[in-house]
């Protein structure tokens, strides 16, 4: 007992965290002004459709999602931008990225959560590659998609690829769920339960990712594209893409 008090006292003990993680938290945080919840990818057109009008439909819906179309597209991005080290090499990845959203709603969606990612980190974060990344954005060499500057940033804080990876999945998913929430609409405990339900799928896909690469690539969630290219075309919406 004496030594487990002794444990816990020693500054030592502080450091199985790093405080950096704090920061990565932050981001996720609900009130981060990057727009994830005016978008839902699609995901509003499947609502309207009564496709998704109950818990287990939103679990399908998303785990659909994170298996069949993250964990093949913008996951596969986050790990290959984490791994380049040259600029050129990051902005024709970004190109690869742009031309495989077929989807116009979800291509803009993408570059507008990124967009405003890099107002909203750029003030409070020395961030030597997004800097160079909002240069390159009023050049317009690039369009700034999401996956991209997402892993510029949680490269530069040393995070390791697993982390950026999977932190990256969980964002994308729960920003869904929470959409969907109001949408359909649900209550808040039906929401925390599809979380619950979905970490195991996304602690899945991550795997999945680390062993895949650009030969990997694949836009066969058709579904959800259809879907995504015809929300411009409901009579009412509450979400942009």
């Amino acid at each position: 007992m004496k030594q487990q008090k002794e444990d816990l006292q020693s500054p030592l003990s502080t450091e199985a965290i790093s405080t950096k993680f704090l920061y990565l938290m932050h981001i996720h945080d609900s009130a981060f002004p990057i727009g994830s919840y005016t978008h839902s990818f699609g995901m509003e057109t499947f609502i309207q459709a009564d496709t998704i009008a109950s818990k287990e439909d939103l679990f399908s819906f998303c785990s659909m999602y994170v298996r069949e179309n993250v964990a093949y597209t913008d996951g596969i991005f986050v790990k290959e931008a984490y791994l380049q080290e040259e600029m050129p090499a990051l902005i024709r990845l970004e190109k690869i990225c742009d031309a495989s959203k077929n989807a116009e709603e979800t291509r803009e969606a993408s570059s507008m959560i990124g967009k405003q990612f890099l107002k909203a980190v750029l003030p409070v974060s020395e961030v030597p590659s997004l800097q160079e990344w909002e240069r390159l954005l009023h050049q317009k060499k690039v369009t700034a998609h999401f996956p991209i500057v997402y892993s510029l940033y949680a490269k530069e804080m040393k995070f390791d690829l697993y982390t950026t990876i999977m932190t990256f999945l969980y964002s994308s998913t729960v920003g869904l769920v929470h959409n969907a929430v109001r949408a359909i609409p649900l209550g808040q405990k039906a929401g925390i339960e599809v979380i619950h339900r979905l970490i195991p799928e996304i602690e899945k896909a991550t795997n999945q990712i680390l062993r895949r690469s650009l030969k990997d690539l694949s836009n066969h969630a058709v579904g959800l594209e259809l879907a995504s290219m015809q929300h411009k075309y409901l009579t009412s919406r509450l979400f942009i893409s």
